[in-house]
């Protein structure tokens, strides 16, 4: 099961950290991911990262302005969002991928939290 928290209404330039915290599961061994949706729109792939936090992967979108981390301690997964723009406004989704290391297909995505919706003003 997760949950997931943080979002709010922000205007331009400011930043937000979204968490997510996992229960049920041998969180280290899965990795885990971030997406968004946006009205209209299909859910995009934002970022996921690898079991043991190794290794990242961001979409081109949000490279160089959101970090994602996970603490496998506290079963928790976050998502630092830096520079927010307008079009960064969605309900943000946080999911558990099948197996330990990740890919960007919702498919391939096992569990899903409840989404939580950021905001963006200009």
């Amino acid at each position: 099961q997760l949950q997931a928290s943080g979002g709010g209404l922000v205007q331009a330039g400011d930043s937000l950290r979204l968490s997510c915290a996992a229960s049920g599961r041998t969180f280290s061994r899965y990795a885990m991911g971030w997406f968004r949706q946006a009205p209209g729109k299909e859910r995009e792939f934002v970022a996921a990262i690898s079991g043991s936090a190794g290794s990242t992967y961001y979409a081109d979108s949000v490279k160089g302005r959101f970090t994602i981390s996970r603490d496998n301690a506290k079963n928790t997964v976050h998502l630092q969002m830096n520079s927010l723009k307008p079009e960064d406004t969605a309900v943000y989704y946080c999911a558990a991928h099948r197996s330990y290391y990740y890919s960007t297909a919702p498919v391939d995505f096992a569990s899903w939290g409840q989404g939580t919706q950021v905001t963006v003003s200009s």
